[in-house]
């Protein structure tokens, strides 16, 4: 075996979103991971955006990126230029528009190995023009579950050896079973079973299934209170919907909230109501790591954790009678309910922990670059 020392890989991840939700949790989990690892990395995202603040205050270099369509010619040969002084092996890009800016400027560098990482399923209409963001600018894609994965071989066409499914890893050290719980709004577990959602509040979430399931659970006399954790584009909507179902009494929305694993613990229930994009969703690994019940929907990669019967309870998006049922399931059948949450929380440990998720990625840097 060689005692030469590991090399110090130079590492840069672009991403062209300002918003903060899973997407971008991915993101930094990825960039101080392997800089507390010892690598070299940096982020290349907009200068207002929310990740670059987080990663600036994480101690992580930072390049501002301009987006803006008419920039890209001279942002791309500025932007290769500072690729070849930092002498960068690996370019990781996120976004649509950082996928094309950033890749045409890895390109211009020659930088060794250009990863794409794709976190939501979505359509490609003008497949001929995507081939070349997923091929011509990346060597390899990485996505965040085997729905995603398979959508994308389907499309594109590609050979199983440029593909891989890397979900999100957990934190298990933060993420545990036994730690403080969070005071939340709605009356607490001992009170009155507490269901709730974790997530940016956007269309495709599934927040008004969920409201809906409350309310049938409410006209049917069952006694849970319901929590809405995230801000986002849809607060308004889902506010008047409270309101037009009188929930008001039941449902109470905290805003973003940063003490996730406190909000998991106390929660009885996580429901996942998403009807479309959903990767594998990492607050559902958050919940199975806390040992939270989960009832997910049966989108993307959310069955490939939840498994019906194993690890949670799975129904049909936008089923609402199918969620008022697995809700109830859940919080009635105890015995049931707990053996699902002790398998949850093995099946993270064994295969989706941070560790395990930066092990994989680093195999795959030393394939794409031998020392």
């Amino acid at each position: 075996m060689s005692n030469e020392p590991k090399r110090r890989w130079h590492i840069v991840h672009s991403e062209c979103s300002t918003g903060w939700g899973g997407q971008e949790h991915r993101v930094l989990a990825e960039l101080t991971g392997f800089q507390k690892r010892g690598e070299q990395v940096w982020l290349v995202a907009p200068s207002g955006s929310v990740i670059f603040r987080r990663a600036a205050d994480a101690g992580i270099a930072t390049l501002p990126l301009q987006p803006e369509r008419w920039r890209l010619p001279i942002e791309s040969v500025r932007l290769a230029r500072w690729l070849r002084r930092q002498r960068v092996e690996v370019v990781n890009t996120h976004s649509s528009r950082d996928g094309w800016l950033v890749g045409l400027a890895a390109r211009l560098a020659g930088v060794p190995l250009i990863v794409r990482t794709r976190h939501i399923d979505v359509s490609y209409p003008y497949r001929w023009l995507s081939r070349h963001a997923f091929t011509t600018l990346a060597d390899h894609i990485l996505t965040t579950s085997r729905k995603i994965a398979n959508h994308f071989q389907e499309v594109f066409h590609l050979p199983d050896e440029r593909i891989s499914t890397v979900p999100t890893g957990i934190d298990l050290e933060r993420f545990t079973p036994t730690a403080n719980r969070a005071a939340l709004a709605a009356n607490p577990p001992e009170v009155a079973p507490c269901v709730g959602m974790v997530s940016v509040l956007r269309s495709w979430k599934g927040h008004g299934t969920f409201l809906q399931a409350a309310h049938l659970l409410k006209s049917a006399g069952f006694d849970a209170r319901f929590l809405i954790v995230g801000d986002g584009p849809m607060r308004g909507v889902i506010e008047d919907r409270i309101r037009e179902l009188r929930l008001e009494d039941r449902v109470a929305l905290t805003g973003h909230r940063e003490d996730v694993p406190e909000i998991l613990r106390s929660l009885s229930v996580l429901v996942i109501a998403s009807t479309d994009h959903e990767g594998v969703p990492q607050i559902g690994l958050q919940a199975l790591a806390t040992k939270t019940p989960v009832v997910g929907s049966d989108v993307g990669g959310t069955p490939e954790i939840i498994r019906p019967g194993e690890t949670g309870r799975i129904f049909a998006a936008g089923d609402v009678k199918a969620l008022g049922k697995a809700i109830r399931e859940t919080l009635e059948d105890a015995e049931t309910t707990r053996t699902m949450c002790d398998n949850g929380r093995a099946l993270v440990e064994a295969g989706h922990s941070l560790d395990a998720m930066l092990d994989t990625i680093d195999a795959l840097y030393q394939r794409y670059l031998p020392a």
